[in-house]
């Protein structure tokens, strides 16, 4: 264990990351459906802000320093994965697909990183990893419902931004080995407003109004406080102390979706969301004891 662990702090940090997020969800929905924002320019503008906001903390990390790779292409591609991923969860707030079926469906990118670890990756993954992966998508088809006589296939973007965020993540792993936390940091707030820009531009819109403009600049200085809370958050406590605390936003999400537009989870929310939560627990369980072995 590290000597530099304090558990109630990092708890902290990821309690207050889950909040963040989770006024940022709303927040995007209320511009998105009452007040016809395209998501596409959501997106552009509340990461431009959260670029700007967070910018001294980049300049803190040795902005130049930061910048030097011999993998540009592989971070022009790693950030590409990363926007898909937030345009099709920008799509489903604004569908909209009810913030607690979308959080509860987006919790099943672990799953993915899962699956392509073993198929891309070529990792070891053992049959104990593959089984919590199967009932893991299991609690996933509990949430979707896809038998039932209202299934949306709207319902399956928060599915589309869990896989291409895994693949995000799966090419974070891949760079790591030669590229420092402080370079995939730079690399992804540098360009990932560059490929909003150029997503937004067939549906170019801006706000018309100043309590819209007030909304996004929050959405977007909140974006940047979560991502911040979240480094703070494994930086004072054990990465695996802190993941568990992750799996609040969901009913954190839940009761401001519930606040903000009356949305009522059923009782399946709860079943698929326990083994989901219960696999990625024991999948992040399995790989911190396969590393602490080593």
């Amino acid at each position: 264990m590290s000597s530099h662990h304090h558990p109630i702090r990092g708890a902290l940090w990821m309690l207050a990351a889950g909040a963040a997020f989770a006024l940022v969800n709303n927040i995007a929905q209320v511009v998105s459906i009452r007040h016809s924002m395209p998501s596409t320019m959501v997106a552009l503008i509340q990461y431009a802000i959260a670029f700007f906001v967070i910018l001294p903390y980049l300049t803190s990390l040795g902005f130049r320093r930061s910048l030097k790779t011999q993998h540009f292409s592989k971070h022009l591609f790693r950030v590409f994965l990363s926007v898909v991923g937030i345009q099709l969860w920008m799509w489903a707030l604004a569908y909209p697909v009810p913030i607690w079926q979308g959080i509860a469906l987006l919790m099943t990118s672990p799953l993915f990183a899962t699956l392509g670890s073993g198929l891309l990756l070529k990792e070891k993954v053992g049959p104990a990893r593959w089984l919590a992966t199967l009932f893991g998508f299991i609690g996933a088809m509990i949430i979707l419902e896809p038998w039932a006589d209202d299934f949306s296939w709207a319902t399956l973007l928060p599915i589309g931004a869990a896989f291409f965020w895994a693949c995000y993540s799966l090419m974070v792993k891949h760079l790591s080995s030669d590229d420092s936390p402080s370079t995939m940091v730079v690399y992804l707030l540098l360009l990932i407003t560059p490929f909003n820009l150029f997503l937004a531009l067939p549906e170019w819109s801006l706000p018309t109004t100043g309590w819209v403009w007030a909304l996004l600049v929050g959405a977007g200085a909140l974006t940047a406080l979560a991502q911040w809370a979240i480094v703070k958050a494994y930086s004072v406590a054990d990465a695996s102390f802190v993941q568990p605390f992750d799996h609040a936003k969901l009913p954190m999400n839940v009761l401001a979706g519930w606040i903000v537009f009356g949305w009522a989870p059923p009782g399946r929310l709860w079943l698929g969301a326990a083994i989901i939560i219960a696999s990625v627990a024991f999948i992040t369980h399995w790989e911190t004891s396969k590393r602490d072995k080593k």
